[in-house]
């Protein structure tokens, strides 16, 4: 391992987990950071990530990606590999939900599995948001979202939105892991293994003590996401459907498009389901703006996949 394979490790260890906590840990973060303390919080998260990447390297021989990196070979670290996640931590900290997939794996992947890359995110971008409406335009006839649930109830909400949360963070690592792994060998040694996972720890720590950072913004800024019955239907919604596109091929995906679609078909439907007279067209600058926001983080991503197929 190179000095530019552990500056990329090292960056993309932090800017992919700072980037997409967000989507499996923000609605957990967001329902419990008032009862919870944050080390609380970090603890149960970092068991679950503990124990999902040791069940990947014990299941398929030193690999902590799941086989996502099947299609695409290690190959020895440049320097401009270390740009990509450089310019993930920079988007991030503007608060922009980019695609660490992209960004990361398309300064290694061909312009062929880039290509499967950007088509399965898409698709699974439009499953989301068609399976959010539908479910919450659903929900919304029993449900009423714009409530929390009694206290009585509370309880075993929060029960099942702890067991929900490590589901859908179990999901999300099997999928996104290899946004870092790809700077690694494919197959690691169990003292290799133990350094990634205190490494992983730590950063856990800085991001649940900054509560989510900045990227916590886009959740927040939706419907009753704090609400204990609101986020555990969110991470279990979430949860299946990276199920679904896990086990569909081992071609990696941007799991921030399918969130950010899951949440504006979510938000579609509320707002269809709660607002009169045609309202819910004030949604729709909403669902752009994050739109656009991803669209930001695929063009800086192609950039640097011309730059270092054409250029370097």
């Amino acid at each position: 391992m190179n000095i530019f394979a552990l500056i990329g490790f090292l960056l993309a260890g932090y800017s992919v987990i700072a980037n997409d906590s967000v989507q499996t840990l923000g609605t957990w973060i967001a329902s419990n950071r008032e009862r919870f303390k944050w080390y609380t919080l970090w603890i149960s998260a970092s068991l679950v990530l503990a124990i999902t990447l040791w069940y990947s390297w014990y299941t398929t021989g030193g690999d902590i990606s799941f086989g996502r990196l099947s299609k695409i070979p290690f190959q020895e670290a440049k320097w401009y590999h270390a740009l990509a996640p450089l310019a993930l931590i920079a988007l991030t900290r503007k608060g922009i939900p980019v695609s660490t997939s992209f960004l990361v794996l398309s300064a290694f992947a061909s312009s062929f599995v880039l290509e499967s890359m950007l088509m399965k995110s898409v698709v699974g971008y439009g499953v989301a948001a068609v399976a959010a409406f539908a479910i919450w335009f659903i929900l919304s006839k029993f449900l009423n979202e714009k409530k929390d649930v009694k206290d009585s109830h509370k309880p075993y909400w929060r029960v099942a939105q702890w067991l929900t949360t490590g589901f859908l963070w179990y999901t999300w690592l099997a999928h996104d892991i290899a946004n870092i792994a790809v700077y690694l060998p494919r197959v690691l040694s169990l003292g290799e293994l133990g350094m990634i996972i205190g490494l992983f720890t730590a950063v856990l720590g800085y991001i649940f003590y900054e509560r989510g950072g900045k990227i916590q913004q886009l959740l927040i800024d939706k419907q009753n996401t704090k609400y204990v019955r609101s986020a555990t239907i969110i991470d279990l919604v979430y949860a299946f459907i990276l199920l679904y596109f896990k086990e569909m091929n081992s071609i990696p995906m941007s799991t921030t498009w399918v969130f950010v679609g899951l949440l504006s078909g979510r938000e579609l439907a509320l707002r269809n389901a709660f607002k009169k007279n045609g309202e819910i067209r004030t949604v729709f600058p909403m669902v752009l703006k994050d739109f656009g926001k991803l669209l930001i983080g695929m063009l800086v991503s192609v950039a640097i996949v011309l730059g270092i197929h054409y250029f370097l």
